[in-house]
């Protein structure tokens, strides 16, 4: 990362914690909860699979996330979410954790294998009492539930059947999906995302093969794919996903919002691609792989259609939009949700266009690296907020400046016992100062989630990594919550509490361990 943008200004030791802030240059650093708007919300997230555990209790069946975890992913080293944190079982206390921890909402998502087992037909009643009590409880304690419908975990049965969302029939199966959950919840529930990382649910799903369904094609995937076809499947399954939000969106407008006054969005991960050097083909690149990345669904959900880019180095691999699709797709969002963890840097590759195979990446013409030389699973996130503040400011200018919810931000640490994670209280004060940043530059940002609320099954890691502000203990059979520096700092923020008296409260916590 470039010497002038991650700069030292600032360092503060902590009693004997031996804590370290690294503050960053044009970034605000000195900061309450009530520089925020009122009406701005903080929060915290979890999924169903990494979070509930319960994959075969009261009626639920596998989605393909199960079958994924269960099929020798490396990287999982044997681990899957059959019980992960137990979320089924204990989400009473991990709602009074919420409370006590101040969240102003919360972000989970609804399983649709417990919620309706065949993929389609009939509701099971235990998994409808599950989310109706879940729901009912984090509102009586004054928590905006916020939810997501698909979140890497389609039923497997409807993969098994027609290849899942390699098939149009995944569009009709999500509508009906949808409109138990809208008939259902949606009298409590106003916040409604479609799909998680849409983006990276098709590239990791489809293209690299390193998240469910795990399909992919040589050279392209990073794993020995059985099946998939990485030139063209991630172009189709896109298509379906926008065909399906869409639709869903349209539902909902139509039957449910002039009852409910809810709101329906859709998710993607959103790096922010830096040039590597400052070179005029590195700076295209990098405008070029912001077009792919995010413009890939953005376009068609502004402006009816794919970049011209995409469509041009993509070719017959990418499906067209008929008139009446592009206008149904066209502003079939209320908000944006955006993932971001981290910058990008970006080197021009033309050479790849002149492969007669190509995947997505290869059609970008880009190489990339998070900074350390690791594509796809760097040793931790390099605190560069800056990225976020132009994220955001280009989804302003480029996407005429929607509402946007910050569903995840975060730091992954070593899942290791240790309650002092200095490195994501550092790596939160940065990026919560610069979204302060980009709100007074005119984001039109909305709110922001913390990735994770506790230590969680990782799509990328297992369990050896954690994201959470609680950890849990894997190795102890009642799954115990801790509460780790960076909860304690959350909720210090969440009270309007400064930094000075955050510090202040590290240093008189004499209760506060280093581990559990």
């Amino acid at each position: 990362m470039s010497n002038s943008i991650l700069v030292l200004s600032l360092l503060l030791v902590i009693g004997n914690y031996g804590v370290q802030f690294f503050f960053v240059d044009g970034v605000v650093d000195e900061y309450t909860r009530k520089y925020f708007p009122s009406e701005f919300v903080f929060g915290a997230g979890t999924s169903a699979y990494q979070y509930e555990g319960a994959v075969l209790e009261d009626g639920r069946s596998f989605s393909i996330w199960d079958t994924f975890a269960h099929s020798g992913v490396p990287w999982y080293n044997g681990a899957n979410g059959d019980i992960t944190v137990d979320g089924y079982h204990k989400y009473k206390e991990d709602i009074q954790l919420m409370v006590d921890t101040g969240l102003e909402a919360y972000r989970f998502s609804i399983s649709w294998s417990r919620l309706i087992p065949n993929g389609r037909g009939s509701i099971n009643i235990k998994g409808l009492q599950f989310y109706n009590d879940f729901i009912n409880r984090i509102i009586a304690h004054g928590i905006q539930p916020h939810v997501t419908l698909h979140h890497f975990d389609l039923p497997q049965i409807l993969e098994d059947e027609y290849g899942g969302w390699i098939s149009r029939k995944s569009v009709k199966d999500f509508i009906a999906y949808a409109d138990v959950c809208f008939r259902e919840f949606g009298d409590r529930v106003l916040h409604w995302n479609t799909f998680n990382e849409a983006n990276v649910f098709t590239l990791g799903g489809y293209d690299y093969g390193f998240s469910p369904p795990g399909r992919c094609s040589s050279p392209f995937g990073i794993t020995n794919c059985s099946k998939g076809d990485s030139t063209s499947e991630p172009y189709l399954v896109a298509h379906h996903l926008l065909l399906a939000h869409a639709s869903a969106a349209r539902l909902y407008r139509q039957k449910y919002k002039a009852m409910q006054h809810g709101f329906v969005g859709i998710n993607l991960l959103g790096f922010w691609f830096e040039p590597y050097t400052n070179t005029t083909r590195d700076a295209k690149a990098a405008h070029r792989a912001n077009e792919f990345y995010l413009g890939w669904f953005l376009n068609p959900l502004v402006n009816g259609d794919y970049p011209e880019i995409i469509k041009k180095n993509a070719g017959n691999r990418i499906p067209t939009f008929t008139k009446f699709e592009s206008e149904r797709i066209k502003g079939s969002f209320d908000f944006l949700g955006l993932n971001h963890y981290s910058t990008l840097y970006v080197k021009d590759d033309p050479n790849s266009l002149e492969n007669d195979v190509r995947d997505f990446i290869a059609d970008m013409a880009v190489t990339y690296t998070f900074g350390n030389g690791n594509e796809f699973f760097p040793t931790q996130f390099q605190v560069n907020p800056l990225g976020l503040q132009k994220l955001l400011n280009y989804v302003k200018e480029e996407y005429k400046n929607p509402p946007i919810y910050i569903h995840e931000n975060g730091q992954f640490l070593p899942h290791n016992g240790t309650l002092m994670d200095t490195p994501r209280v550092e790596y939160l004060h940065a990026y919560i100062g610069a979204l302060l940043d980009a709100l007074r530059n005119g984001s039109n940002t909305k709110g922001y989630f913390i990735w994770s609320f506790l230590d969680l099954l990782e799509v990328a890691g297992g369990y050896s990594t954690g994201y959470g502000l609680y950890y849990v203990d894997m190795d102890d059979k009642e799954l115990t919550r801790y509460p780790k520096m960076s909860a304690h700092w959350y909720t210090n923020f969440l009270k309007g509490k400064n930094m000075s008296a955050i510090i202040q409260n590290f240093m008189v916590k004499h209760s506060f361990s280093s581990s559990h």
